[in-house]
């Protein structure tokens, strides 16, 4: 197996088990799977010309790829079923084209792959196929397809759930599915993949876009929330990933059961949904983030329900309590199907539940951008931080967010917010800031100085109030006193940073680590055009930030 598409790789690669735990056979098929998809494209691409489209398709293409994230599907017999679905709809397509006059012959060798009959069979023609980009380029192009092809995975996975909520654009599917037709195009240069890497950015910009129209027209709009972080005496539910759906569907199955929800991770912030909230036995967030809470999730004393991808999989010994949903397969592990959550009632009302009362503080989330814009009784929330920012109550904005994970180096975030000067506001979201969520930073003039913007795809909802900073002081994006001090882990966090490059922002500081798949020629790029830095300390950045 090669394996380098997360920050937590061994060195250039993970070439035997992957530190996620991703085994051999797993990657390979992971890698076979893109690579039918791969093929798919092609048609996809080929049948739009002709006016053959194909909406269940474009959806599929989504989950499929969606599938081969960090910590998603690690079930070969999930990840064979995808494969061969892939072909089957490759060949349906094929034949609608044909009739219709269209092209059917490429010279891609993916538009006519045919799955052997076994998965040790898919396994080894993983393996011939390796990771699916143009192996026959140098090593410039071949780190842009790449860094291409992870932005799509990433993209990909927000253009699921926002279609899941009934939200989707012909333009990001065909947007993603060109690019991955277009990784053996030899016509491509090294700049022509630089364009690609860009346009991929923008094309998650509109995923992320649509994800946001999906859940604030579902859940309504966050909205300031105090959210507790100790328990209540009764039976319990932990929900952790990012699918605000699920939760949904829980609360309503588990209505009126005497059973008690609590969210983990990135499902913080569903306690500043309007809809989501209303459910009082949604009482409260357990931990920190995944890997910080392995020995602690065994003493949750009810079971444990995954959403979407997570930092890490759970170890066997909690697999009897365990339950996953949609996308997120891991062998041994029971899949809640079709939204029934009827397996985690029965389970929890089998286990002990809290024995009694236990209050460890609270927290605040819900400054979307919703918040930050909109009218309040009060006045808008922006005016008021463009009022101090004039004022020198706040001298500089610090946005720390990204990826949690396991390798050493990120309690740097830990540290970078906590040594931040009094007179700075600091806007936060993704599992990162469980390093520092629960930390009080206190005030300035009734103003947290800490704000939850909410969950990795509402970098959209960051976005959208940088801009409009930038225009209540009429500077450019990087003319603002902001600073982006981001930690990354998988894939959905390369396209949000593709994402923060098609807008042009600049001097992004990033780590723990720059990515593997970035050869030093790419990063020269990257640092000669947006300035981008590896993080050093705490101390060191935060006064280059301030311009001391």
């Amino acid at each position: 197996m090669f394996c380098n598409q997360c920050e937590q790789t061994i060195e250039s690669g993970c070439i035997k088990v992957g530190v996620c735990g991703k085994k051999s056979d797993v990657a390979a098929l992971q890698d076979l799977l893109t690579y039918a998809v791969r093929g798919l494209s092609h048609f996809t691409v080929s049948g739009r010309l002709v006016e053959v489209n194909d909406t269940d398709i474009n959806r599929f293409s989504m989950k499929a790829i969606f599938s081969t994230l960090t910590n998603v599907n690690f079930d070969p017999a999930r990840l064979e079923t995808l494969i061969r679905e892939a072909v089957e709809k490759r060949e349906m397509l094929k034949g609608r084209i044909l009739s219709a006059g269209g092209n059917i012959l490429f010279d891609d060798p993916a538009t006519t792959f045919e799955p052997v009959n076994d998965i040790a069979g898919l396994v080894k023609q993983g393996e011939d196929v390796r990771l699916p980009i143009d192996w026959d380029r140098d090593e410039d192009v071949r780190s842009l397809q790449e860094t291409t092809l992870y932005g799509i995975r990433g993209a990909a996975a927000y253009a699921d759930h926002a279609a899941i909520l009934g939200q989707e654009d012909e333009e990001v599917y065909a947007s993603l599915q060109e690019k991955l037709s277009q990784l053996t195009d030899k016509t491509l240069g090294l700049q022509d993949w630089v364009g690609l890497a860009l346009d991929t950015g923008k094309t998650n910009l509109r995923a992320m876009e649509l994800l946001d129209a999906g859940n604030t027209g579902r859940f309504g709009h966050q909205e300031p929330t105090q959210v507790a972080l100790g328990h209540k005496a009764g039976k319990a539910i932990l929900v952790t990933g990012h699918d605000l759906k699920d939760l949904e569907d829980l609360l309503k199955q588990t209505e009126g059961k005497g059973i008690n929800i609590y969210t983990h991770g990135e499902m913080l912030p569903c306690h500043a949904y309007p809809k989501l909230k209303k459910y009082t036995h949604l009482v409260g967030h357990f931990g920190t983030a995944w890997q910080n809470q392995q020995k602690e999730l065994p003493d949750f004393p009810g079971p444990v329900l995954f959403t979407t991808n997570c930092i890490q999989k759970p170890a066997a010994s909690y697999h009897d309590h365990v339950f996953t949903t949609g996308l997120v397969a891991w062998p041994g592990i029971t899949h809640v199907e079709n939204g029934d959550f009827g397996l985690v009632i029965e389970k929890a009302l089998q286990m002990p539940g809290y024995s009694d009362d236990e209050e460890k503080g609270s927290v605040w989330v819900g400054y979307a951008r919703n918040t930050v814009l909109q009218e309040h009784p009060m006045g808008r929330v922006i005016d008021t931080l463009v009022d101090y920012v004039k004022a020198k109550k706040i001298r500089h904005f610090f946005l720390v967010g990204g990826c949690d994970g396991a390798k050493p180096g990120r309690n740097y975030y830990t540290e970078f917010v906590e040594k931040t000067p009094d007179d700075t506001a600091v806007l936060t979201l993704a599992c990162g800031k469980f390093r520092f969520f629960d930390m009080d930073l206190g005030a300035i003039d009734g103003v947290p100085r800490l704000l939850d913007v909410g969950q990795c795809n509402d970098a959209y909802s960051a976005i959208v109030v940088a801009a409009a900073l930038a225009e209540a002081f009429g500077v450019g994006l990087n003319d603002l006193p902001l600073s982006l001090i981001l930690s990354w882990y998988e894939q959905k966090a390369v396209a949000i940073l593709l994402t923060l490059f098609h807008l042009g922002l600049k001097n992004i500081r990033l780590g723990p680590t720059m990515p593997a798949f970035l050869t030093p020629n790419v990063q020269k790029v990257l640092v000669d055009n947006f300035n981008i830095q590896p993080i050093t300390t705490p101390e060191a950045d935060i006064a280059a930030c301030l311009g001391a």
